[in-house]
């Protein structure tokens, strides 16, 4: 009972799900909504947000250029080339695109939320969450999964997955893993950590 005081009354329960590239968390988050679950998808928010916000799209301008849109529109080989060219200026994207996800997330509605980059773009200092869940999978079952859905070469594939924070530390900094490794069951994984979220 001490414990239920100590906890916020005003604000639900959030909770993010992240994972490296080809875990398969996008498949963990369309599995919660069987339990009722609606998850905030951060990069299709991002996309949105890039396409329908005009201070997003004026904050965009101001540093890529404004060659990165035209009328409305996302040039994503403009961006692309802006991103590839230095680590500090994928950070000065991040720098503005986050922020306006997060305060979007926040005025959502939604309490669940996706980012596979919730550690390694600093998003978790962006918003509270109460509890972090990470979907992790062998290496040689994301390679699979990575070349399979983009049509790329294994090398292709191991690029992308390295280029992300090792799967071991998103392990570390998470609150409960999800094991999408093509055996384990998930439903059962799911309801257990739903239980422990919702205290039962």
């Amino acid at each position: 009972m001490e414990e239920a005081e100590m906890k916020e009354p005003t604000r639900p329960t959030r909770v993010a799900i992240t994972g490296g590239i080809g875990s398969g968390k996008s498949y963990v988050c369309r599995l919660l909504e069987r339990y009722g679950i609606r998850v905030y998808d951060c990069d299709a928010a991002a996309k949105r947000l890039m396409r329908e916000s005009n201070e997003l799209r004026d904050a965009l301008r101001q540093l890529v250029g404004d060659e990165v849109y035209e009328g409305n529109v996302l040039q994503k080989p403009v961006m692309a080339r802006f991103l590839l060219k230095s680590e500090a200026n994928k950070q000065a994207v991040n720098d503005v695109v986050h922020p306006a996800v997060a305060r979007d997330f926040e005025q959502s509605g939604y309490t669940w939320l996706e980012s596979a980059i919730l550690f390694d773009s600093n998003f978790d200092m962006r918003t509270h969450f109460d509890y972090i869940v990470c979907v992790t999978a062998p290496l040689e079952v994301r390679i699979r999964r990575v070349m399979k859905r983009d049509g790329i070469s294994r090398e292709q594939a191991l690029e992308w997955i390295h280029r992300q924070l090792p799967q071991s530390e998103v392990r570390a900094r998470s609150d409960f893993e999800i094991v999408n490794d093509g055996r384990t069951n998930l439903e059962k994984q799911i309801e257990t950590i739903i239980k422990q979220i919702k205290g039962l």
